[in-house]
């Protein structure tokens, strides 16, 4: 059973040497431009393990000479990779954690309960599990009383000082570029303090937290300075959401709008990134800027798009002075003009757009993305949450059903920890007084009062929640999404599948991870259906990691089922969601959307009034779920416009999925 197949979607082949140089030379050529020593590694795992394993070596070293290990960590989810890594190295491997000192970078203030804190899920995932003498373990009390916080502060540096300060401080990277919680504007001489949490940090924050306004006001963090003083500083970064940052940190100038990028100045720091996280990177994303390149079709169409965007041209008016003064020469070199490379590319991406997203039935797919026969097609569309389908391709799934497609759909979690108390305490109150009025049955009447004064008097921010709440949360999205699936075409409930995946199933933002049984309820839709095309979330960029797992479950099954001949015949595409858009060069189905086309869209989304502006799980974005899916497939449409294609309101994108 492979359960990570994710981490081995690979949309573009970067060749090794740009992030594995053969020696020393090549190194300085392609990293000319990083102002930080930067490591990339494949994938999450393996990057994580190397930082486990040197935490590991210098352990032991100390070890040997009876000296204590100094090391401060974050918290968060970067990290947790690198934290399971080094349960398993004391596990299996007898790392003893007896010298080793921990100081806890930050802590949020006030917290209504210890276990709701980052100390709390620091402990959960590794502090608990390892043999660390709980005397080493420094930390902010997020329920100390206000007036002792000062002097905390002041005595947290002092013992960092005192036990001979910190060997190696693990970092992570916020999207607004803030270390730990020092956002743009710290002073790099800061010290442990204690911040208010507003703007960008604040958003940072809200990943954590169920929404919000359950973020408490303020955090005791780690200052610039106490990072400086560091002996060794490591930044980990994970994944395509941290690209931009990463480059900005590493590529860019030291500015204290970009507090991650002091590490330039540290004696002893460096980057650890996975490709996905190195994307921005100039070696990575621009590499005919740092070295000669190998030159494949997704690379010249991802250089020549940069060009376009640089010169402000179409792509056929882009001439031999703009490859030449913009680094490709090489290709004028390879198709001996730039009209070759132009027609070339033009027609590739000209090639992408359809308006019939399932294949257009008795026509020439030669240059199609979508193949004409079986028509019409069985059709399955997989939602991580029970909206995704219509944000991320509500144009595409109207269209697929007025071209009477077989379209199904599955969600494959409930959702359920994503619907506000407001909105079961609404329903409640609607359900106790249906009741009254029509019943002398007290059960399901006593049943809503109870619930009704649970939320509102005696819940407990950070404990589980209770199931009878559960199955109202969950009960409100799943009628949303059947009104969603209503509207966008389908109009038998025997086509909307409620998965309702196990590992999602704890109540808590934290959830489980992927299990044989998760995989086996998608294998048995599958093979149910054995459709002909399917559509999976393939946004890595979901805050809270929901849609990897599910995409991760599907994947799974794919793979133990790959081998039946329907499978063999299945399309598999992957669509992106309300974070973020596929690159232009990845782009291998583009689905244009009229503006009423739009408008429908739009309703559809608004099916789900539950996620709208009292949803808990938003994001650090604050426009709506349906304004995110507009503006992302508006500037899609924009974005081909500018390279010299048709104008249309709004495109849908998509990327082939090839079983591994």
């Amino acid at each position: 059973m492979k359960t990570d197949l994710s981490s081995q979607i690979t949309l573009t082949r970067i060749p090794q040497r740009y992030y594995r140089p053969e020696n020393a030379f090549e190194h300085s050529v392609l990293t000319r431009l990083e102002k930080i020593p930067t490591t990339i590694y494949q994938s999450v795992e393996e990057g994580s393990v190397a930082i486990a394993q040197e935490i590991a070596g210098q352990i032991r070293e100390k070890q040997k000479s009876g000296e204590n290990f100094v090391l401060a960590l974050p918290g968060g989810r970067s990290p947790l990779s690198i934290y399971k890594e080094l349960i398993r190295l004391h596990n299996e491997e007898q790392l003893s954690f007896q010298n080793v000192i921990v100081f806890v970078e930050y802590e949020f203030y006030p917290l209504p309960a210890p276990t709701a804190g980052n100390v709390a899920r620091l402990k959960e995932a590794l502090l608990d599990h390892i043999d660390i003498n709980p005397e080493n373990i420094y930390a902010p009390d997020g329920c100390m009383a206000k007036e002792t916080i000062l002097d905390f502060c002041r005595t947290f540096e002092q013992t960092i000082q005192k036990v001979g300060g910190i060997d190696y401080i693990l970092l992570g990277v916020g999207h607004a570029s803030n270390i730990m919680f020092n956002e743009s504007g710290a002073s790099p001489s800061s010290r442990t303090r204690l911040v208010l949490l507003e703007g960008a940090s604040r958003k940072e924050a809200a990943r954590t937290f169920p929404s919000t306004e359950s973020v408490p006001a303020g955090v005791i963090t780690m200052g610039i300075g106490t990072m400086m003083h560091a002996k060794q500083a490591v930044l980990m970064a994970w994944g395509d959401d941290k690209a931009k940052i990463i480059a900005r940190t590493v590529e860019g100038k030291v500015s204290e709008s970009v507090p991650s990028s002091y590490l330039q100045n540290h004696a002893d720091a460096k980057v650890i990134v996975d490709l996905s996280a190195a994307y921005d990177l100039t070696r990575i994303s621009h590499p005919w800027l740092v070295s000669n390149c190998e030159w494949d079709n997704k690379l010249i169409r991802r250089a020549i798009v940069w060009l376009c965007l640089l010169t402000e041209k179409p792509i056929l008016k882009l001439t031999n002075k703009d490859y030449r003064e913009h680094g490709l020469g090489e290709l004028l070199a390879l198709y001996g003009s730039a009209y070759n490379v132009n027609i070339k590319i033009f027609n590739d991406i000209q090639h992408t757009i359809t308006g019939w997203p399932g294949g257009k039935p008795n026509a020439d797919d030669t240059n199609r993305p979508e193949r004409a026969t079986p028509y019409p097609k069985k059709v399955v569309i997989f939602s991580p949450h029970p909206d995704d389908d219509v944000i991320s391709m509500g144009g595409t799934f109207h269209r697929l059903c007025v071209q009477n497609h077989d379209v199904h759909v599955a969600y494959e979690t409930s959702g359920n920890i994503a619907v506000g108390d407001e909105e079961v305490i609404r329903y409640c109150e609607f359900l106790r007084d249906v009741c009254s009025q029509y019943t002398t049955d007290k059960t399901v009447k006593d049943k809503a009062e109870d619930i009704i004064h649970y939320l509102r008097e005696e819940k407990v921010e950070g404990q589980p929640e209770r199931k009878d709440v559960l199955f109202m949360k969950g009960t409100i999205r799943r009628e949303e999404a059947r009104a969603g699936c209503r509207y966008s075409g389908i109009k038998d409930d025997n086509h909307i599948h409620f998965l309702d995946l196990p590992f999602y199933e704890t109540g808590m933002v934290k959830k489980n991870d992927i299990s044989e049984a998760d995989i086996e309820i998608v294998k048995k839709l599958l093979i149910d259906i054995k459709p002909d095309e399917m559509f999976v979330a393939g946004d890595l960029a979901d805050p809270h990691g929901t849609h990897r797992v599910c995409l991760n479950a599907v994947l799974a099954a794919v793979d133990e089922l790959k081998n039946e001949e329907w499978m063999k015949n299945c399309t598999i595409w992957m669509y992106r969601g309300a974070w973020a858009e596929w690159e232009m060069d990845h782009v291998e189905m583009a689905v244009p959307i009229s503006p009423e086309e739009l408008r429908h869209k739009r309703n559809a989304i608004l099916k789900h009034q539950s996620q709208a502006e009292s949803a808990p799980f938003l994001g650090d974005d604050e426009r709506l779920f349906w304004q995110r899916a507009e503006d992302r497939n508006r500037a899609t449409a924009d974005l081909y416009h500018k390279l010299g294609l048709a104008s249309y309101e709004a495109i849908e994108a998509f990327v082939k999925y090839k079983p591994i």
